[in-house]
């Protein structure tokens, strides 16, 4: 065999490993999102992000943590500005409420907690975290849905407490 010849089949080899690594990943996405309550809304999520291809089941559930953690601070940017827009302190309660159950519990413990909880090896704690998530972002939506017209939030806290219902899922799976 010529060199040029050898050359040809190391690269072919090393082309067919690396599309193989990637229909790997690929089915772990497709797995994993498989045994969580939204499987749509996982692999649209996982797949957006290009960490997701070289990603554990562990790097899974913290890819969408941080999905969390973008669409939390969107929606306490959310918040702000109809705080700022209102004068009526019965709506300026609930968004304030609102305030806390992000700033203390999604953003200010649940997913800073729970990645915490997954790079430690503790997966149980981090399930019960981004279940506390969902209810923190609930808890919200709960607040503000007696709002006159309905509540301005619902599909801010919803896309939360459908992610982190996903990202307990993912957890529990963590070996």
């Amino acid at each position: 065999m010529t060199s040029w010849s050898v050359f040809i089949i190391v690269c072919l080899m090393i082309y067919v490993s690396d599309t193989q690594m990637k229909v790997s990943m690929a089915d772990l996405v497709d797995d994993t999102c498989r045994q969580t309550p939204n499987n749509v809304l996982c692999v649209e999520t996982l797949r957006a992000d290009p960490g997701s291809t070289g990603a554990d089941v562990r790097g899974l559930a913290i890819i969408i943590m941080d999905k969390i953690n973008e669409k939390g601070l969107a929606t306490v940017e959310q918040i702000n500005n109809l705080l700022a827009s209102t004068t009526d302190p019965k709506r300026m309660d609930a968004l304030r409420s609102c305030l806390r159950y992000y700033n203390n519990g999604v953003l200010g413990l649940d997913v800073i907690a729970a990645k915490q909880a997954l790079e430690k090896g503790n997966p149980i704690l981090a399930t019960q975290l981004m279940n506390d998530a969902a209810g923190n972002a609930r808890n919200c939506e709960d607040r503000v849905s007696t709002f006159e017209g309905g509540s301005p939030l619902t599909s801010s806290n919803t896309i939360v407490i459908e992610l982190s219902f996903i990202a307990a899922a993912i957890a529990r799976l963590v070996k």
